[in-house]
């Protein structure tokens, strides 16, 4: 199978070109997301040559050509989220309504990567599969029973390995050149938890390959040098977010070049890249990624080893030790060992008792205070002394009264002050629960129930993100309008639930 390139956005006429540009420059949509997301109906070559025919006249409606040349969501759809029943109840419908059949509104010109298997997306303006987004979606799943859309998340996403060479932000040809955090191996655990260890032997080779890509140049790097996602700093190997393509992102084209306005060629080209690179963690955006902690134009990604990313990979490197075999195992057991050796010199405060990201070229932790620092509980890499310190920090900084925020910067971007995310909250209550804070997490996840279901019967509906210090609000905030129905939110709900109930019994 030939590797796809990045470079095939090219290729699209509304990823790539005049039409594009004028399009994402010109405003006509709300949200810039909503013309990389159209098709065209005819012939793409024919549609441009329309285009530059017509667009010098005086007459011309740029706005009007594109809703006749392509077909826009949302355009004439009548399809509707389901309504009514308790929040439970109201999950319980959504996942065939979020769920897609394989190969699923895809034509030659679509930019979505058609998949082999069902899928479940998050809907809103998330119509395709967000890797991360999907480890949170098969937890619920699990605990749902429905563990065949889990099995299929995890075959498509070994495809996506086998067709692009990782697994992409999404299945959108415009997200290849990144990926998410790294949860295939989360979710393949899941599957052996549920049905047997037996039963993920043919996805392990899928998980080799995506390390590999995490790791790529890690054998040439010479000290204080990076490479890709590989950072060696003073000798030691450790992982950064990153994206191959310095230019702006194609479904924020405007927002993007209006960011490097004032900067030159080059200040502008790791400017992308690092907004890029934010997109690759998730957490698009947050002060974690701002060098003053407070503003977008400060943003260093790249610059960033992620306490998340590098917690993540150390437990697939542990994972793989004990599902690889022969001398494969024994190297992935050394990479681990050498993670965890390293882990808490770069990233544990022992004055702060909690978990920081760390700047490598200013070789020093970075001050954000956010939830990424509970991830070394949700896997076991933390000792049990600094989960106790960590569980006081959340108690204390992090825990409002609907639930946990996620970082202590107010900065009015989606991943901060006053903003919580279903996610956040399974990894703190989890990563909790593996060192006996058990009351703590009931704490949170009762305060998190309760904000849920408020505002669902406050207005319908399964929120993106949720207000957890203003319980009176929906949500709002960051780069676009509230999502609604929502993958991630009703994949934790379910578990969390589950959770309860087993506490309860």
């Amino acid at each position: 199978m030939t590797i796809i390139n990045p470079d095939i956005v090219d290729h699209f006429i509304q990823l790539s070109g005049p039409l594009f540009e004028d399009v994402q420059q010109s405003g006509i949509f709300q949200d810039s997301k909503t013309f990389v997301d159209s098709t065209p109906k005819t012939d793409p070559q024919k549609i441009l040559e329309r285009y530059q025919e017509l667009k010098t006249r005086s007459s011309f409606n740029l706005k009007a050509f594109v809703y006749e040349h392509f077909k826009v969501p949302g355009e004439n759809e009548s399809d509707t989220l389901p309504t009514g029943g308790s929040m439970e109840e109201h999950i319980d419908q959504l996942w065939n309504y979020l769920s897609h059949s394989p190969f699923d509104q895809h034509t030659d010109f679509n930019t979505l990567i058609p998949l082999p298997y069902p899928y479940v997306v998050s809907a809103g303006r998330f119509q395709e599969i967000y890797y991360w987004d999907s480890y949170f979606i098969a937890e619920g799943l699990a605990s749902a029973g429905r563990l065949e859309m889990v099995q299929n998340i995890a075959r498509n996403f070994c495809w996506l390995i086998k067709k692009i060479g990782h697994v992409p932000n999404s299945n959108r040809y415009y997200s290849i050149s990144r990926s998410q955090p790294p949860v295939l191996s989360l979710i393949i655990d899941i599957i052996a938890r549920e049905q047997g260890i037996e039963s993920i032997n043919k996805f392990i080779q899928s998980l080799e390959q995506e390390y590999n890509f995490w790791m790529q140049g890690s054998n040439s790097l010479t000290n204080d040098k990076a490479y890709r996602r590989v950072v060696n700093i003073d000798g030691h190997l450790l992982n950064r977010y990153w994206d191959d393509r310095p230019l702006p992102r194609e479904e924020c084209w405007k927002e993007d070049i209006e960011l490097v306005a004032n900067l030159d060629f080059t200040q502008s080209r790791e400017h992308y890249r690092d907004l890029r690179a934010a997109a690759e963690s998730g957490w698009d955006f947050s002060s974690r990624w701002f060098q003053d902690g407070k503003r977008m134009s400060s943003i260093h990604t790249t610059d960033i080893l992620p306490v998340d990313l590098n917690t993540l990979l150390h437990f697939q490197e542990t994972k793989l030790s004990t599902w690889a075999t022969g001398t494969q195992s024994e190297q992935y057991a050394e990479a681990a060992k050498q993670r965890k050796n390293i882990f808490n010199l770069f990233f544990w405060n022992n004055s702060k008792g909690y978990y920081f990201d760390f700047d490598w070229r200013k070789h020093k932790q970075t001050e954000t205070w956010s939830l990424a620092g509970v991830y070394p509980l949700f896997t076991g890499l933390a000792s049990q002394r600094q989960a106790e310190l960590v569980a006081d920090h959340l108690e204390d900084k992090f825990l409002k009264n609907g639930g946990l925020v996620t970082s202590l910067q107010k900065t009015g971007q989606h991943w901060d002050d006053p903003y919580g995310w279903a996610p956040l909250q399974w990894i703190a209550v989890r990563g909790l629960q593996r060192y006996g804070y058990n009351e703590l997490a009931r704490k949170i996840i009762l305060r998190w129930f309760d904000l849920n279901k408020s505002v669902y019967h406050r207005t319908g509906k399964m929120m993106e993100k949720y207000n957890v210090c203003d319980l009176n609000l929906k949500a709002g905030g960051g780069e676009y309008p509230y999502q609604d129905g929502f993958g991630w939110t009703n994949g934790v709900i379910v578990a969390l639930g589950d959770l309860l109930h087993a506490k309860n019994k």
